[in-house]
């Protein structure tokens, strides 16, 4: 079976045609004009580069032909479901990896959200508010204006603050009030945070720890490099715009929760989406001084924060298969040991 692995070019997708090429698979690279350089660039990893004017293309008949004809199985990211929308990605022809209506889970709001897998699973998470009931520090979640792909954050105090800031926000651009329907108003959990990087495999019948990352964000960095006189006197709001990862361990004793957590959450996806999380997903979560796992957002698909680990591979994937491999290889290899075992069925949609 001359099986293909496609994706849009962005987020991780260079991992997951990485991955692809180490186990012999065609790839193909959904490209935007203007964005194809780095698939140009590296063409090892690289079949063919299918240019397009709009990422929303990939939705067309003549690309969901293309792909089908092309027997590709197309490999989620956060930018397919952003550009293309999950109506769109679930009218599709083409053959996807994993699950493909468990992605619009990865919203906060709406029937579909990670809230409601999370309280399914009784995972715990940070308690959510109305701008009214407000009464200790949050973390206020809004897209932002310009850049609608952008999940904006800030922190706030107490009312007051969220009030204050809110307002700045909106009069600086970045935030517009007719989004205000979507701001989440979460409880502010202190402690450390880690992106949890799991993966379902229905083939081996596990749950498995692949990885963990942080992030790298914009201006956040800057600010807390600076001594607390110098925040004060700039008097402006660090942003959150993720723009890298770097890897990270988390504590062994630790690992029990975590894999509590991981099975948790798949099990409680078979319940609310059959057949639930195939394949990657990311568990973004604080742990507590008292050693509580919190888990703060989700991601139902593989995690911008495995690009760490390309070329180099993992240390906890080493502990499954004898060698570090990537995310983007473990995909290839679900999807190789279905080919072999007849049983493709079982990891696509």
């Amino acid at each position: 079976m001359n099986v293909k692995v496609a994706a849009l070019a962005s987020h991780s997708a260079l991992d997951v045609f990485d991955g692809a090429k180490d186990l012999g698979f065609e790839t193909i690279a959904l490209c935007k004009k203007g964005r194809e350089r780095p698939y140009m660039e590296f063409k090892r990893v690289v079949d063919k580069c299918v240019l397009l004017d709009d990422f929303r293309e990939i939705a067309s008949e003549r690309i969901d032909s293309m792909l089908v004809s092309e027997n590709a199985i197309v490999v989620p990211n956060r930018s397919l479901a952003v550009y293309v929308g999950y109506d769109n990605l679930e009218k599709m022809k083409a053959t996807f990896f994993g699950n493909r209506k468990i992605l619009r889970w990865e919203e906060r709001t709406g029937e579909k959200n990670y809230y409601r897998i999370l309280d399914e699973a009784k995972i715990r998470r940070p308690k959510t508010y109305k701008p009214g009931d407000i009464d200790g520090p949050v973390i206020v979640k809004i897209p932002e204006a310009k850049r609608k792909v952008e999940r904006g954050f800030f922190i706030a105090a107490n009312r007051q603050d969220f009030e204050s800031k809110l307002n700045n926000l909106v009069k600086e651009g970045i935030i517009s009030e007719e989004d205000f329907d979507k701001m989440v108003i979460e409880e502010y959990v202190l402690g450390a945070h880690f992106n949890l990087n799991f993966f379902y495999s229905p083939i081996f019948d596990r749950v498995e720890l692949i990885s963990v990352d942080r992030r790298i964000q914009s201006d956040l960095d800057s600010y807390y490099r600076l001594p607390a006189e110098l925040q004060l006197k700039l008097g402006k709001l660090p942003r959150y715009i993720e723009v890298g990862h770097e890897p990270a361990t988390i504590r062994e004793s630790l690992l029990e929760k975590v894999f509590e957590i991981g099975y948790r959450f798949v099990d409680a996806t078979k319940r609310l989406e059959p057949p639930g999380i195939i394949g990657p997903f990311t568990l973004q979560a604080m742990v507590t001084p008292d050693l509580d796992l919190v888990v703060f957002d989700v991601a139902p698909r593989i995690g911008g924060g495995t690009n760490v680990y390309i070329g180099i591979g993992s240390q906890y994937s080493k502990l499954y298969f004898g060698e570090p491999i990537s995310l983007g290889k473990r995909i290839a290899l679900e999807i190789s040991e279905a080919i072999k075992r007849g049983n493709l069925n079982l990891i696509t949609t």
